[in-house]
């Protein structure tokens, strides 16, 4: 008798959808068994919708897990060359933003968590001016895995349970992530992706000195912690007439960078 009701209810969703069921008159004539039950598939399929979206679109993402948050033009080109690295079309991106702009909630908190969401296995390092606030940002990754609402669009992603430091973690699939300062050593470890976040203060920007050691550090360090062919992310304060390494990079290197906003 199950299995009879079952098959009556999935023939009346078809109906349902194809002859234009949903007008009150209709479904008035509906058990409420049958009702509730359809409303349960179309709030499933809403949900299928969004983690689909979210899933392939950072922006779908972004407004997933945080909340209230207030999308931008500028956002809106930042995600699309993100999405773009995700791809493999993309392969290093400098991003000059002014501060309180969203530069680093994108690049060291939501861009980690969508590319692990996406890629379980990947390996991160994560370098910011200094190891607290590098750690600082490796700790919101973590927690925003570990939330419920993560779950919901990458469900496949979970941390490894012994292994959750704040700027050193595993995911249960062989991910990684690394949090470290300029000048941290990074011995003994690789990165799918590197991602830079204000490599100084500042202070620093007026410091040539500062300049020579970041350059260096990062000569030495995380470009040969990169596994080849992967890609890199290098965000910096606009406004500032030069900074570091970007103001090094390009004219050092040849690579192409892919400029996002006013170097």
């Amino acid at each position: 008798m199950r299995s009879i009701y079952v098959c009556w209810v999935d023939n009346f969703i078809a109906v349902y959808y194809r002859s234009g069921m949903e007008t009150a008159t209709n479904l008035e004539m509906l058990p409420e068994d049958v009702l509730k039950e359809i409303y349960l598939l179309e709030e499933q399929a809403k949900r299928l919708e969004m983690r689909d979206k979210a899933q392939e679109q950072f922006m779908p993402y972004a407004h997933h897990v945080y909340d209230n948050f207030i999308e931008g033009t500028h956002h809106r080109v930042i995600a699309e060359k993100l999405e773009k690295i995700a791809r493999g079309e993309l392969k290093r991106l400098i991003v000059n933003m002014p501060p309180r702009h969203s530069k680093s909630e994108f690049a060291s908190y939501l861009m980690p968590s969508w590319f692990l969401g996406r890629n379980p296995k990947l390996k991160i390092i994560q370098a910011t001016m200094n190891t607290e606030l590098a750690v600082r940002f490796g700790r919101k990754v973590r927690d925003l895995i570990a939330d419920p609402k993560y779950a919901e669009v990458f469900p496949d992603t979970d941390l490894k349970p012994d292994s959750q430091a704040a700027g050193r973690w595993e995911t249960s699939a062989g991910g990684e992530y690394f949090a470290a300062g300029v000048g941290a050593a990074m011995t003994g470890r690789g990165a799918d992706l590197l991602i830079i976040d204000d490599p100084h203060s500042e202070q620093d920007a007026l410091s040539s000195t500062a300049y020579d050691n970041a350059y260096e550090w990062y000569t030495s360090g995380p470009r040969q912690r990169l596994q080849p062919g992967e890609p890199s992310l290098l965000c910096r304060p606009g406004g500032l007439r030069r900074t570091l390494p970007a103001g090094y990079l390009l004219p050092k290197q040849k690579i192409l960078w892919l400029i996002s906003g006013k170097l």
